[in-house]
């Protein structure tokens, strides 16, 4: 009986397996397609130009089944953004791929733009091309969702025409301006798709500053399962990687330095995120912005260094995250900003795990680790908070506002005003 259930036990688990197995026809229903691989630029690539035209060719070539476009060493001129399309891999040859964008061009429009209007009537059009991408402005709506952006159509003395009608009215007597502000690389409504090996460089001496929602060195919208791989994102003029309304995207292996706003900003409901391996330094505003909704995530193993504001700010709904294996140092302000939300927008259940948090607040007045929202469940465990430059004021503050996290085996050096300090209420 024994030798029986035994048999019974060893044989059964197979009998499943063979009875899950599902047979599959080699190219009776559907076709069976070679995924393309196109190389682009030089004379023995499949594609030889040197633009974002020529590797724009090559995406649409193998967008209908799928396929990688390779990057040839070379500096490839970008006056428009390379457009990523779902199932599609985009390889360059290491540091010596590099995408960098063309020259700025910027000029007031001297008629009202208004909501819908495909048309602006500018001061003057020269330097802008057909194909270009433009984003428009006034004083009153300049950043994020108040900014319109579209590809130019045409182009007739001194007409602008654009693919896509205005989002909001703008003024001219308001400093409306239009400009070529825009990506390097755009993944907009697509999946599955990988950008590696590669550079891009934003010219940001010679662009104007693009707005963060709507434009990036790498910019990825409304798409899902886009992975960012051994990629140096360098002074572009607005954000170095921007992902918003997306699922499941991962940033490793790359260095986002010279951004003229933020490092990495994920934000606008971009749940699942993984941020690992990464340097993110010398840029103007925070390391790493976490915007709104950006949940069950994971940020590990990543240098956030030398940054204007914050190495790491996160807040509205930004629940489940956790933070672990992280140097955090070297910069102006606080290593890590918990900023001011009411309670049921605060960045619940996140977990600061083993990261070093060091000489933070170099520009004076900053915080290893700061609070400032009623944020529950919050841990930070098994951290170090350096500070042998005595930049950081306190190795943890509470604002009033903010409540108190669980404690566990972290290790402090000094601090002038205390490891842990709360604002007087």
């Amino acid at each position: 009986m024994k030798t029986l259930i035994l048999f019974i036990s060893l044989i059964f688990p197979l009998y499943l397996v063979a009875q899950k197995t599902v047979k599959k026809a080699d190219a009776l229903v559907s076709p069976k397609v070679k995924n393309l691989e196109i190389t682009v630029g030089g004379i023995d690539a499949d594609i030889s130009g040197y633009n974002n035209q020529s590797i724009q060719y090559a995406i649409d070539a193998v967008a209908k089944t799928g396929g990688t476009v390779i990057l040839n060493p070379g500096n490839f001129d970008i006056i428009a953004p390379v457009r990523m399309k779902s199932n599609v891999k985009l390889i360059g040859s290491g540091k010596e791929s590099i995408l960098k964008r063309g020259v700025g061009v910027q000029t007031k429009y001297i008629v009202d733009a208004d909501y819908g209007e495909l048309k602006l009537t500018v001061e003057n059009s020269d330097g802008f091309e057909i194909g270009m991408k433009a984003q428009v402005t006034d004083d009153v709506n300049s950043g994020c969702w108040n900014v319109s952006t579209a590809y130019i159509t045409d182009i007739v003395d001194n007409i602008i025409y654009i693919d896509e009608g205005l989002i909001r009215d703008y003024r001219s007597d308001k400093n409306g301006l239009i400009s070529n502000a825009s990506s390097v690389i755009e993944v907009i409504g697509a999946e599955n798709v990988s950008i590696s090996n590669l550079t891009t460089d934003g010219n940001r001496s010679e662009n104007y500053f693009a707005d963060g929602c709507n434009s990036a060195g790498i910019l990825i919208l409304k798409s899902k399962k886009v992975t960012v791989d051994n990629v140096h994102v360098k002074d572009f003029y607005g954000e170095g990687i921007s992902w918003q309304i997306t699922e499941n995207v991962t940033i490793r292996n790359s260095e986002v330095s010279g951004s003229g706003n933020t490092g990495l900003h994920p934000g606008t409901g971009s749940p699942f995120s993984i941020i690992e391996n990464n340097e993110i330094h010398h840029n103007d505003r925070d390391g790493l912005f976490i915007c709104w909704r950006v949940y069950q995530s994971r940020v590990e193993g990543n240098k956030l260094h030398n940054n204007g504001r914050f190495g790491i700010c996160t807040g509205h709904k930004d629940t489940d995250v956790i933070f672990e294996s992280n140097h955090i140092f070297e910069n102006k302000s606080d290593g890590v900003n918990l900023r001011g939300e009411r309670e049921s927008n605060a960045p619940h259940r996140n977990t600061f795990l083993k990261n070093i948090i060091e000489n933070n607040g170099t520009d004076g007045g900053g915080y290893g680790f700061s609070v400032n929202s009623q944020a529950h469940d919050l841990l930070l465990k098994g951290n170090i908070f350096k500070n042998s430059e005595k930049t950081q004021k306190a190795a943890i503050y509470i604002y009033k506002n903010g409540l108190e996290p669980k404690l566990e085996n972290n290790q402090f050096d000094e601090h002038e005003l205390g490891k842990l300090v709360f604002e007087k209420k």
